[in-house]
């Protein structure tokens, strides 16, 4: 029964987590740069923990039925949204976006800490399929399930980071070539804006 609500959660949790968006783009670049990607993927996991521990633990619904938090998270988020995908469009026309593994090589650890953790929390839709979500599914789940459904989804959550961020080294000789590093940054920048219209028509 503990191992129906582990995958239970696992299942939940991947169908959310491996969606194109700013954190995974963020990690895949990292990964690709090879830039601070131990401490990129920890902060990832522990922020996913953190908030699927909240949402199962009952936070989700508390928030979910605050409007002005919802608002404030969705114009924030679509603001943030906004600012990555230019930067990201502005990065496929710069030299910067044509080297694997320069460009941002002087960016410190702290840097790289505030950048994941900005592209983490700043963006509603983290909050929206953890702490709603996944809490809302997850505290539905009889006796001890919720905190077995939780296990499942940060096990998910630990695998998921760790393979995009240490394999996507695999990708490197398709990103020595120029014209990769342009198409990546340019598809990130529109998938931003995207993501950010929807929140502001959602």
């Amino acid at each position: 029964m503990m191992l129906a609500f582990i995958l239970k959660g696992m299942g939940m949790s991947a169908g959310l987590i491996m969606a194109i968006g700013s954190q995974n783009a963020h990690v895949l670049r990292m990964g690709l740069r090879k830039q601070h990607v131990g401490l990129t993927v920890m902060i990832c996991i522990v922020c996913e923990a953190l908030l699927i521990s909240a949402g199962v633990a009952g936070i989700g619904g508390l928030i979910n039925s605050q409007p002005v938090l919802l608002a404030l998270a969705r114009w924030g988020g679509a603001a943030f949204l906004i600012w990555y995908g230019v930067r990201s469009l502005r990065a496929a026309s710069s030299q910067q976006s044509l080297v694997a593994e320069g460009g941002e090589l002087s960016m410190t650890a702290g840097k790289a800490a505030l950048a994941v953790l900005g592209v983490t929390l700043l963006n509603p839709h983290v909050y929206l399929d953890t702490v709603v979500l996944l809490g809302a599914i997850g505290g539905q789940q009889p006796d001890d399930g919720k905190y077995w459904f939780a296990v499942g989804a940060v096990l998910n959550a630990i695998i998921w980071y760790l393979a995009l961020g240490f394999g996507a080294r695999l990708l490197a000789p398709v990103f020595a070539k120029p014209v990769a590093w342009r198409v990546l940054d340019s598809l990130i920048g529109v998938v931003m804006l995207i993501l950010a219209l929807n929140l502001l028509l959602g």
